[in-house]
């Protein structure tokens, strides 16, 4: 975040803060349990459980030893993984293991936290406190109600402690997805322990506003990211649990939006279920995104595209085909934000053929870069530069101008979008136009680059770690393989193609794969055709 003076919002959070740390200073009686019992409704991960009780914490691909003092400092961990690890949500993955072994650890890792006398300052960031009192509650009859007199009286009086601060933090300090969790926590808090911890009101006076500021008309989340996207839903819906149990109706505000996000869930899902891979996302298991949308409940059908933030589907026969034809979110909403600009994916069924590279933004070093970069996507690159200039916070130079049209002729389904991402650098446009048949088994491509001068470029489409590629003997034509048994031919006109290697982070490991590349030259054509066809 950049340095200045706090805003008029931020001096009065840093008062109220301050007043509140010194009413904290006195001792603080919690209730003896939470007055209602609450449950995060969430499934762990059992394998990552069995790492906890080994003392190591995974999440987003990084792995992070718990030593004795890893709350007042965890060295070399970025700063997105220790929010994890100080938001407790992976007290889910030891309840899913639900062993006695499990429980323990549970509760030797709370009461860690509790005994740290000064844990790192990320632990008082809103959306991380919030995170917290959301697990600890959630989680209270598995590794607190069983647990002596001291440790739960301990417990409930940092629940109450952390419930005034998170209070005195709001309006949240980010504006992005995170400002949700922070108002989970603290309604999770106000339900439990309505005696000691009054703030529903004071959470949806900021709920509303949230919520308008934070989703398109369309229901697309503001970061444009699939992943953001679920998370915020997840939000969501506990929020309207969480008032529900405690017998307290939820606004309509947040009704409307739950069932507006929910239908542009389901248009950012393949045909296995998983997620599309844009900006920062990963695929996550199908079986997750069933739950959140059960959860959310009513859903006005699947949108055909989600204009508002950018992200285009096109489905026919089995096929489906996503772009991200929009321009970056603004400063301030880009953590996640990759330089993907007119990068398509294409699924058949439910094999993924074309990806993108997918996301590591746990990952300290030089892989989550490299995963923003445009070369991880399945679009054009022009000089080996990215169209948009990836810092670790968001982006610096991006596309200022996205222009995008959808139409339907002749069959085919075509969205036609070009952007000046490279214009500053090259004086250089990207045009791209695809477009899917009425079957849905052949998808036509077309790129070009609108530029006073020629330019380097390469077009890269990369596989899913699944598909098994071969290049014909003409050098023109890629013979793909799905899981299903079924065939498909990348053709490109007048152009050589060749096989890379590739990697895929759209899982919970990092798999080897490959990726198909088309070189272009300056003295070359800067207009290239290509088709993807089912055998």
């Amino acid at each position: 975040m950049s340095e200045g003076p706090p805003s008029p919002n931020g001096f009065r959070r840093q008062a109220r803060a301050w007043f509140t740390r010194l009413q904290n200073l006195r001792p603080t009686t919690g209730p003896d349990a939470p007055a209602l019992s609450l449950r995060d409704p969430w499934p762990g991960d059992p394998a990552r459980g069995a790492r906890l009780v080994k003392a190591e914490l995974e999440f987003g691909g990084a792995v992070l030893p718990l030593h004795q003092d890893i709350f007042a400092a965890a060295p070399g961990a970025t700063r997105l993984l220790r929010a994890h690890l100080h938001g407790f949500t992976w007290l889910r993955d030891l309840r899913a293991l639900g062993t006695d072994a499990a429980r323990s650890r549970a509760r030797t890792l709370v009461l860690d936290y509790m005994d740290t006398p000064k844990p790192e300052p990320i632990t008082h960031a809103s959306h991380v406190a919030g995170a917290r009192l959301a697990s600890w509650l959630g989680h209270y009859d598995f590794f607190a109600a069983s647990a002596d007199d001291e440790f739960r009286q301990a417990l409930m009086g940092k629940l109450v402690q952390d419930a005034r601060l998170l209070s005195a933090a709001l309006p949240a300090e980010f504006l992005d997805g995170r400002a949700l969790t922070a108002l989970k926590g603290l309604t999770a808090a106000s339900i439990a322990m309505p005696e000691h911890v009054q703030h529903l009101p004071r959470t949806v006076k900021f709920l509303v506003p949230e919520l308008a500021r934070q989703f398109h008309a369309d229901g697309c989340h503001i970061e444009r990211s699939p992943a953001a996207h679920l998370l915020a839903l997840q939000d969501l819906t506990e929020i309207r649990a969480l008032m529900q149990a405690g017998g307290k109706a939820p606004p309509t505000e947040l009704v409307t939006t739950i069932e507006h996000a929910a239908s542009a869930m389901r248009a950012l899902r393949h045909g296995d279920g998983g997620l599309t891979l844009f900006n920062g996302s990963k695929e996550e298991l199908a079986t997750l995104v069933d739950l959140v949308l059960a959860q959310a409940g009513r859903a006005r059908g699947t949108l055909s595209h989600l204009k508002a933030c950018g992200l285009f589907r096109i489905a026919a026969g089995k096929s489906t085909l996503f772009m991200d034809a929009g321009a970056p979110t603004a400063p301030g909403l880009d953590r996640f934000a990759h330089a993907g600009t007119l990068g398509f994916e294409f699924s058949f069924g439910k094999d993924r053929l074309i990806v993108n590279c997918g996301a590591a933004p746990a990952l300290a070093g030089d892989w989550s870069a490299a995963l923003r970069a445009t070369a991880a996507h399945s679009t054009l690159v022009i000089a080996d530069t990215s169209s948009s200039e990836i810092k670790e916070t968001g982006l610096a130079r991006r596309p200022l101008n996205v222009n995008v049209t959808r139409q339907d002729a002749g069959g085919i389904g075509w969205i036609e979008a070009n952007h000046d991402g490279w214009s500053p650098l090259f004086g250089a446009i990207h045009h791209r136009r695809l477009g899917l048949s009425e079957n849905g088994e052949e998808l036509q491509g077309e790129d070009l680059i609108e530029s006073e001068t020629p330019q380097p470029f390469v077009i890269r489409f990369h596989l899913h770690p699944n598909v098994i590629a071969s290049l014909a003997q003409d050098e023109e034509t890629v013979l793909l393989r799905t899981p299903s048994g079924l065939g498909f031919r990348l053709k490109a006109e007048g152009a050589a193609l060749r096989l890379e290697d590739s990697v895929y982070f759209g899982q919970s490991e990092p798999r080897r794969a490959e990726q198909i590349v088309l070189p272009g030259h300056q003295d070359g054509p800067q207009h290239i055709k290509w088709t993807i066809t089912k055998a």
